[in-house]
């Protein structure tokens, strides 16, 4: 395949600017939201429940769509996969912030997610071409790290001052000068490749599949609240949807050309580390949006006051990642490291439990937002755990695989944790509970769940996962922070 970039020093720079810009914009917009959904709850009648389709949308959408949004960057050609993302993201962004219903902004926020899983397939795939030299090349994925980091940060306290100062649709709109500067400038800094041809084949069929097996899932889920987890129509659908990802499972082990190859799984630390994901995930975004509605349902914050609050858990995990991560994996090995920074969660949730109705910031929440750091330790060992299993020809795969986990993760686990939740509040309050009680104590419930799924983690890591061999892929991920930047892409596929 030709070359995607100009060769020259400058060119290169300029480009991964310019995907950088780009992912600034992806990342941002999984941050920004979570301040602004009291306020988007409030404006568009949500139920404590269905709010979680605003997230949840956007992250099926993404998780769902990434292996076969890499492939066909393969096929036609990743510019074009590029600009046609930033595209569909800046035009379900503009459609978000102009939604006048609950509906509409689910709906624009899948389509978000369309446009993020085609942006995020070949971006990194695209640096890891352009930079061939080592340290170059690391120093390269190192900014784009960091720029996932920055976005995670800045998103949260961008969030409330603009729903604050301008109202919720702003924490949309201000995707789209950021989009279309970017599509400007991708189009003369990066070089038109031609890609495979569609006649190569993508699996269409086993995407189908698992997004929709996974979109039942977790519509499954949220609506247990309202019809009972045990109801006849609860458990009709999760087998539906079980059925379709067992669907998804037998058209990857007989399709000619399949979006995920099954032989990736014979590798112990692939499948563990990937399931360890789904637990982490699933207990570190749920935390993420039930803190800033307990501080804004329960304490009373304005949203500027909540994205200022959550702001050092966001700085400690950027800066453990990008100053820290990778000397403490390489001098004490991934699995250590992992364990350390499980327990360092597990410790934050375990504080969250006994949050009270009028808690105060220094003593109740601080040390929960300075303990979260452990994620910066969590998310870059267990890239390295997962992809030293990797045989080199199924590098792309198992990185693309790592993405589609951490999204499917973060969407169960939000919509489980929440439902809970809701549906414990809903108890307390008929029980007679004052309307900040029961709250209150149906986050405790998310919170203990989240602890639950920590803690079984750290039981998968002790258990499952081994140490790398020298030389294995690991090493070299190991390398370059992870953050809430998805870590790699499945452009090989």
């Amino acid at each position: 395949m030709p070359s995607t970039f100009a060769t020259g020093p400058r060119s290169r720079w300029l480009a991964l600017i310019v995907l950088c810009a780009g992912m600034l914009m992806v990342v941002l917009d999984g941050s920004i939201v979570t301040v602004a959904l009291p306020a988007i709850q409030r404006d568009l009648n949500f139920s404590p429940s269905s709010l979680t389709w605003t997230v949840n949308a956007y992250m099926i959408a993404f998780g769902g769509l990434l292996l076969l949004a890499g492939r066909l960057g393969d096929l036609i050609g990743r510019k074009r996969m590029l600009l046609a993302g930033l595209a569909v993201f800046v035009v379900a962004s503009l459609l978000c912030g102009l939604a006048g219903s609950a509906e509409m902004l689910i709906a624009t926020r899948f389509l978000q997610g369309v446009g993020g899983a085609m942006f995020s397939a070949v971006s990194l795939g695209m640096i890891v071409t352009l930079f061939t030299e080592p340290s170059e090349r690391a120093r390269a994925i190192g900014a784009f790290a960091f720029t996932g980091a920055v976005g995670a940060s800045i998103g949260q306290v961008l969030g409330g001052v603009l729903t604050d100062a301008l109202g919720w649709h702003w924490v949309f709109l201000i995707n789209l000068p950021i989009g279309v500067a970017a599509a400007l400038l991708a189009v003369p800094l990066l070089e038109n490749d031609r890609g495979l041809g569609l006649g190569k084949g993508a699996d269409a069929l086993g995407a189908a599949l698992v997004t929709s097996g996974v979109m039942l899932g977790v519509y499954a889920i949220v609506q247990a609240e309202q019809y009972g987890w045990t109801s006849g129509r609860t458990l009709g659908l999760v087998a539906l949807a079980l059925a379709l990802i067992a669907g998804f499972v037998v058209r990857q082990a007989t399709a000619a050309r399949p979006l995920l190859p099954l032989r990736v799984f014979r590798a112990r630390n692939v499948w563990g580390s990937n399931l360890i994901q789904m637990l982490v995930l699933g207990a570190l975004f749920s935390f993420q949006i039930h803190i800033a509605l307990y501080m804004q349902g329960v304490l009373e914050y304005g949203a500027t006051a909540t994205g200022l609050a959550m702001l050092p858990a966001a700085l400690a995990i950027g800066a453990v990642s990008l100053g820290f991560s990778a000397r403490l994996i390489s001098r004490f090995g991934e699995r250590a490291i992992l364990l350390c920074g499980l327990v360092l969660l597990l410790a934050a949730r375990l504080l969250l439990i006994r949050l009270p109705v009028d808690g105060t910031y220094v003593v109740d929440l601080l040390p929960v937002m300075l303990l979260t750091a452990g994620g910066g330790l969590v998310l870059p060992a267990l890239t390295a755990l997962g992809m030293s299993g990797a045989r080199p020809e199924d590098a792309g795969v198992t990185s693309g695989l790592f993405n589609t986990t951490q999204q499917i993760g973060a969407a169960l686990g939000v919509a489980a944790l929440s439902t809970l939740a809701a549906s414990r509040a809903e108890h307390l309050a008929a029980e007679g509970a004052q309307a900040a009680s029961a709250l209150t104590g149906g986050y405790h419930l998310a919170f203990v769940v989240g602890a639950g799924l920590l803690a079984a983690g750290v039981a998968l890591t002790a258990l499952v996962l081994k140490k790398p061999a020298p030389g294995k892929p690991g090493k070299v991920t190991a390398t370059s922070p992870a953050t809430a930047t998805p870590p790699a892409t499945a452009t090989t596929v």
